[in-house]
């Protein structure tokens, strides 16, 4: 019983420890820890769905195991640990690398769990140098390939907002080339084990450098902004800005009623972008601010004054509602608390 426990523990522990890690450094806490859970959750169901399609492909193929294992498995398993990932980027709940790699590096983890007790029951005789191998070298390598896939889509989807789908594609392709890779097994297990255990902390670390880099950027120049836009609208000031001219001519466009809604969705939709932006504040300065029922009724005004709108009306602000997606994604995480 204690080596069962012993060969568990060097299984999973390291992937969860590393993990665990990453939530810790993540200086502005960008993702709670029940959304990780949820997240690691997600994992697990994703590899019993992978161990299922494995089953019928390798079936439907008529190929031996080791061909599978390094060009079919990969594809399959790395797209549906992505899929979840681009779930959360097209629904505007990953803003930073930092987000995709914890999230991503999460789902990895809870694939490697259940990958993991599976061999266990399958393989109780196998020796600790195994598990050892399993634990630091494949659990860290399902958890690496998604984190980079969540890193890379992440980026470039801010940066290419118009190509969102085609910025998926060379985060998944990366993910995938390295999982082939590893189960080709061209270096010793040992040696494998070595060099994901070098790479994924390293690759990892800069893009959390990279990333809070950007966050300080962002809100400096996104608090400004807002602050400044929002002076103007409640002081009445807003005719005189381009903006507000151009609030104006959408009159000939439509009804009155519909403009004035419109003036009050971004009052609101500032307000918000200038409270989560003090809320990441606050979190880097050691601080946690629950949710208050000032911020619940200025969503609730929000969803009423969308329903308003209609995509017709939302798309006419679409110029001054910030649709990067890290701004979008802000009224998420402040939501989401």
């Amino acid at each position: 019983m204690a080596l069962l426990a012993l060969k568990l523990l060097l299984g999973l522990l390291p992937v969860l420890l590393f993990l665990a890690g990453l939530v810790l450094v993540d200086s502005y806490r960008l993702i709670a820890a029940r959304k990780v859970l949820l997240t690691i959750g997600v994992g697990c169901l994703v590899a019993a769905l992978a161990a299922a399609g494995n089953v019928v492909l390798l079936e439907m193929l008529r190929i031996n195991l080791s061909t599978y294992s390094r060009y079919v498995a990969p594809v399959l398993e790395e797209a549906l640990k992505g899929a979840y990932l681009i779930y959360l980027l097209k629904s505007n709940r990953v803003g930073f690398m930092v987000d995709g790699a914890i999230r991503g590096f999460a789902i990895g983890a809870g694939f490697a769990l259940i990958e993991n007790m599976y061999y266990l029951y399958q393989l109780p005789q196998a020796n600790l140098y195994l598990w050892g191998i399993r634990g630091f070298g494949t659990a860290m390598m399902h958890g690496g390939t998604t984190a980079l896939f969540g890193i890379i889509a992440s980026q470039l989807s801010e940066r290419r907002p118009g190509h969102d789908w085609l910025a998926l594609v060379p985060g998944l392709l990366v993910a995938i080339l390295i999982h082939s890779l590893f189960n080709h097994f061209f270096l010793s297990p040992l040696l494998s084990t070595l060099v994901i255990l070098v790479a994924v902390p390293l690759l990892i670390t800069i893009a959390f450098q990279q990333s809070e880099r950007a966050t300080r950027s962002w809100l400096g120049v996104g608090f400004d902004s807002d602050q400044s836009l929002l002076e103007m609208v409640k002081s009445g000031h807003l005719l005189e800005n381009r903006i507000g001219q151009y609030l104006q001519s959408l009159q000939e466009t439509f009804p009155k009623e519909a403009v004035v809604d419109m003036l009050c969705y971004l009052q609101v939709h500032l307000e918000l972008s200038i409270r989560a932006k003090g809320l990441l504040l606050l979190r880097e300065a050691g601080f946690e601010v629950p949710s208050d029922e000032e911020t619940n009724a200025q969503f609730v005004e929000l969803r009423y004054l969308e329903k308003s709108l209609g995509k017709t009306g939302l798309l006419a602000l679409h110029p001054f509602l910030h649709a990067r997606s890290k701004d979008l994604w802000q009224i998420t995480m402040l939501h989401g608390n």
